[in-house]
């Protein structure tokens, strides 16, 4: 078999296998389902990971520029991943030297800065209508806090879709029953990533320049394409707040901290522009892995 260099991130726990994108790997889905599975895949904090980002950078642009495609561990490919953007910002900087990347992807281009305390990311601005999501009707009012498979869910397309539901404790909830039969359901038709979120409060000055909202979410994800649980997804926490905002249970255009099992992610979702968000990004290893024929 052919060999392939591939280098291992996380952002938040979220993690990715990084391969350059002329890397001789003629079939990426075979190559995503083999070494991101949880039980046999690439080694590291973790067995496997949550997806491959395979980079084509330009560095000769202004900004530097890379192309971002993530295949997932079902072999399909992601529009858009807000951590995973994070990690190719860091690796482009590492590359390159910038500290300001445009990042290529299916769900447009993406504006990124790295700094010592983590990598902001532009992530869009989240849109509810129907044909965004999208869902199974091209027109007529969003879908805000209603029913769908025994979940009260809110969706929204932040690169990706997901329908959020707000609940009083993530953790009482069995996500890996209730979320299946909603990112499934015949409303979704090209499915949905199906996130968690409950408030808690927090001291004042707990959210750097949000001292007039002193809140921040809790967050679930179970991930389209992973078919599971991930430890952070940014898309989802920028779903989180943006479904809040729209739904009433928030009201500030400050950041927000949405807290995923895996760290605690900065969102900003202003009432007309992109979102934002901010986390930090580590690099664990590189190694070699084979290509699957």
């Amino acid at each position: 078999m052919t060999t392939v260099s591939a280098e291992k991130y996380h952002g938040t726990e979220n993690d990715f296998l990084v391969v350059a994108a002329d890397a001789p790997v003629t079939d990426r889905a075979a190559f995503a389902r083999t070494h991101c599975d949880r039980e046999t895949g690439v080694g590291g904090e973790r067995t496997g990971a949550d997806g491959v980002l395979f980079l084509d950078l330009d560095p000769t642009a202004s900004p530097v520029r890379v192309t971002m495609t993530l295949v997932q561990p079902d072999g399909s490919v992601a529009e858009m991943c807000g951590n995973g953007a994070r990690v190719t910002a860091t690796w482009a900087a590492r590359e390159t030297g910038a500290s300001e990347v445009v990042i290529g992807t299916p769900a447009g281009d993406r504006h990124a800065v790295v700094q010592g305390e983590g990598v902001t990311v532009e992530m869009g601005q989240p849109s509810f209508a129907p044909a965004d999501v999208p869902l199974a009707r091209d027109a007529g009012e969003p879908l805000l806090d209603t029913p769908v498979e025994g979940l009260s869910v809110t969706a929204v397309n932040t690169g990706v879709p997901h329908a959020v539901a707000f609940v009083d404790d993530v953790d009482a909830v069995d996500l890996a029953t209730v979320a299946p039969p909603v990112r499934h359901a015949a409303v979704f038709p090209e499915g949905t990533n199906v996130t968690l979120a409950s408030r808690v409060a927090v001291d004042d000055d707990a959210v750097e320049g949000a001292p007039g909202d002193p809140t921040a979410y809790r967050q679930r994800t179970y991930e389209r394409g992973v078919e599971g649980e991930t430890l952070a997804c940014g898309t989802g926490g920028v779903a989180v707040v943006a479904a809040a905002k729209r739904t009433g249970r928030l009201d500030t255009e400050g950041p927000v901290r949405v807290s995923p099992p895996g760290g605690d992610l900065v969102i900003v979702v202003p009432d007309d522009g992109p979102a934002t968000l901010t986390g930090p990004v580590e690099r664990e290893f590189a190694t070699d892995l084979e290509a699957p024929a």
